[in-house]
């Protein structure tokens, strides 16, 4: 396979793990139970921690070793700018959460319909923006980047990708909208992913010097996502420890995959 079809399929991988997952809406019944959207929620946080560690933070620093004491400075900076860049998202971009049903941004008249794909829309763009960037410092050589890990990073975006295909397709379903529509609508919820990760590539490919920026960068967009929307779910309902099992289970599946695909 040639390097340009790793690349097409690299990008393209997450959107299908979407896909699949929102296909869930033609074979489940219509309402998710909450041990099951725990289950979902802690496998996807798990897998974003340890590819935000292992697949960005790590090569960023690593990146950054010929600056001496202030190796830390470009790993800090970007993280701290994708933490931002959500923040502004999650308070301008209406959105509604499909597990509380708590509307946020800004104030609007859109159909609830519209305001669920916004909510998984919006937390699929760190993690294109993820994908992007490593395939980039993949294609300019970087040493500390593989195009097995890389792909590692798809594999394991797709596969948290495929619960939150189901959590937007089997939502809408229980509102009314019939089965097909909401597999659409949650298959199109992933598109935004692939279009996140060619930007990414296509700015990293003319501001190398940025490229441990933009990693750390993808690393604090999906830990946002992680701490303000999908740990607050596993704590949801009576106790349990079902989420904090499946995030280990996640964590530790992302930590293998891109160990031993690196």
């Amino acid at each position: 396979m040639t390097i340009h079809m790793n690349l097409l399929a690299g990008i393209l991988v997450p959107f299908a793990g979407t896909t699949f997952g929102a296909a869930c809406v033609f074979l489940l019944k219509k309402q998710m139970s909450l041990n099951t959207q725990k289950i979902f929620s802690g496998f996807a946080a798990g897998v974003m921690v340890a590819a935000s560690v292992w697949s960005l933070l790590i090569p960023a620093l690593e990146q950054s070793e010929h600056l001496g004491r202030y190796a830390f400075f470009p790993a800090a900076a970007g993280f701290l700018l994708g933490i931002g860049f959500l923040l502004i998202l999650d308070q301008t971009i209406p959105h509604l959460h499909p597990s509380t049903g708590e509307h946020e941004g800004m104030a609007n008249h859109l159909r609830d319909t519209t305001k669920l794909m916004l909510a998984v829309t919006l937390h699929n763009i760190p993690e294109g923006i993820a994908v992007g960037v490593v395939y980039a410092g993949f294609l300019k050589g970087n040493a500390s980047i593989s195009i097995s890990g890389a792909m590692a990073l798809s594999i394991g975006i797709a596969i948290q990708n495929f619960p939150e295909g189901a959590v937007i397709s089997m939502p809408l379903q229980t509102r009314g909208v019939h089965k097909g529509r909401a597999f659409i609508y949650g298959m199109l919820s992933g598109i935004v992913e692939p279009i996140a990760a060619g930007i990414t590539i296509f700015l990293a490919g003319i501001m190398i010097p940025i490229l441990p920026y933009l990693l750390s960068f993808a690393a604090g967009a999906m830990l946002y996502v992680v701490v303000e929307e999908l740990i607050p779910e596993l704590s949801q309902g009576k106790h349990s420890n079902i989420g904090v099992i499946s995030f280990s289970l996640g964590f530790v599946l992302m930590m293998i995959l891109d160990v031993a695909l690196s």
